[in-house]
């Protein structure tokens, strides 16, 4: 008789850890998706009630202001296209979900990315679950989404935040691992506690990296925006989903280079925020 390796019975267990979970928290998580569901509803009504030249200049104004007029212009000119080609609302839905889902994973991961840099224990624990975050399928956090959170654009926010998260910890941690010695020696002769050397030298110098970090998990959130449709998030990525269902291939390709017309707005922004911060930190 050949000698059988038994099977590990990890699919029943994952299915045991979740529905433990389900039943213990879903309560709670139902009625925080009520919340942010209603506030990213409102927030996008909000803005689909505008004239849509209003919100495209207020954005261009806004560019200006943090970056330089050649960005503004070109994001403004974005947008008309986006406006032009009826996505309007398609495109709100999307960006409204983006950024809430980026500012989640920030008040998330840039804590997590302090702590990684200050404990050697904690990043070793943390480093193998962040290999894991970044080489799940992301069509895999949809699977707990559901059960937690419903269909819509809550579940969507917290697998977009769940795949985008990890570039903000592991930047953070290491703008904050790169700070010159010489710079934390010299604290450390002065006198400084911990969280004075954390909050006005090592912080300060990490920004540009964070930043960095956080145009990254910008870039995942907008690469979700597709697979979040399949939960109902709608946006860009409905649009999408709508075409694949009906083989219309037109407004596929349409949707999808609106996509990237939404994505190289933001990436153009935050790379420049992050040039511009590095420039101030090395003449400061």
């Amino acid at each position: 008789m050949a000698f059988e390796i038994p099977q590990i019975p990890l699919a029943e267990w994952c299915d045991i850890a979740l529905d433990w979970a389900t039943d213990h928290f879903s309560g709670v998580t139902r009625a925080m998706s009520a919340v942010v569901g209603t506030g990213i509803e409102a927030t996008t009504d909000f803005l689909v009630g505008l004239p849509p030249w209003l919100v495209i200049a207020a954005f261009g104004l806004i560019v200006w202001r943090l970056t330089t007029v050649r960005i503004a212009l070109w994001s403004v000119l974005g947008f008309l296209f986006l406006w032009n080609v009826e996505l309007w609302r398609a495109t709100l839905q999307s960006l409204v979900l983006v950024l809430v889902s980026t500012l989640f994973a920030l008040a998330i991961g840039i804590p997590i990315g302090i702590g990684a840099a200050l404990s050697k224990r904690f990043w070793r624990v943390a480093s193998p679950a962040l290999d894991m975050m970044q080489t799940m399928p992301s069509f895999v956090y949809l699977i707990p989404a559901i059960p937690f959170f419903g269909l819509g654009a809550v579940s969507a926010s917290f697998a977009t935040i769940v795949f985008a998260m990890p570039p903000t910890i592991r930047l953070t941690a290491l703008g904050i691992l790169q700070t010159p010695p010489m710079l934390v020696e010299a604290a450390d002769a002065f006198g400084s506690t911990k969280w004075q050397k954390l909050f006005k030298i090592q912080l300060p110098l990490a920004i540009p990296t964070i930043m960095a970090g956080i145009n990254q998990t910008i870039m995942l959130a907008l690469s979700m925006v597709v697979i979040a449709a399949m939960i109902g998030a709608g946006g860009l990525g409905g649009e999408v989903w709508k075409a694949i269902q009906r083989l219309e291939a037109g407004m596929g390709f349409q949707a999808g280079i609106a996509i990237v017309v939404l994505a190289v707005i933001l990436d153009r922004i935050t790379q420049h925020i992050a040039r511009r911060l590095r420039t101030d930190t090395e003449h400061g």
